[in-house]
């Protein structure tokens, strides 16, 4: 009688402590490594596409969004904010997006992207291992994905994590 119920608090509390230690960030198999080769046309209104080549030369920031992600709209305030200190550039992927929504979704919720490249198929988001909206990825100055970050972003992560890793990349590349 009481092995089972031994055996149960056993469970419940590895179940637990599993719950309670678990790592929210999921790991990317693309970090340190080169962003995938790609060249996007620029969203319609626009006059600058997104391409891999634009993405050499300094560290930036890429943000993989489309107008009808409600996600999207919760963290383009702290994008906007981001992109008027000029910190870092910030580049757009917009996904799967109807050309017009596209546009007004940046006339609504304000522009932060220095370029951004019209992904209609959905073939240079998947290259990039994006599998949910919004993604941000954080691009070293040689071209590689240096950090994810997976969902919205709020500005504790902001400044805690997307951040301190475009400092310390900025301050390698003018070394």
């Amino acid at each position: 009688m009481l092995l089972p119920a031994a055996l149960f608090a056993a469970l419940a509390a590895a179940f637990y402590w599993g719950l309670m230690n678990s790592d929210d960030r999921l790991p990317s198999a693309l970090i340190g490594r080169a962003v995938p080769e790609f060249d996007l046309p620029p969203i319609e209104g626009r006059d600058d596409g997104l391409s891999s080549a634009g993405l050499q030369g300094e560290v930036s920031i890429v943000n993989v969004w489309a107008s009808w992600c409600v996600p999207c709209r919760v963290e383009m305030p702290l994008l906007v904010e981001l992109a008027a200190q000029g910190t870092v550039p910030i580049h757009g992927i917009n996904y799967k997006d109807a050309p017009d929504a596209a546009l007004a979704f940046l006339d609504e919720t304000g522009d932060p992207y220095t370029r951004i490249g019209a992904d209609r198929s959905g073939r240079t988001s998947i290259d990039w291992g994006v599998y949910g909206l919004p993604e941000t990825f954080v691009i070293d100055a040689q071209g590689r994905i240096a950090y994810k970050h997976v969902g919205p972003f709020d500005r504790r992560s902001l400044e805690q994590d997307i951040l301190p890793v475009v400092r310390r990349l900025q301050s390698e590349a003018e070394a």
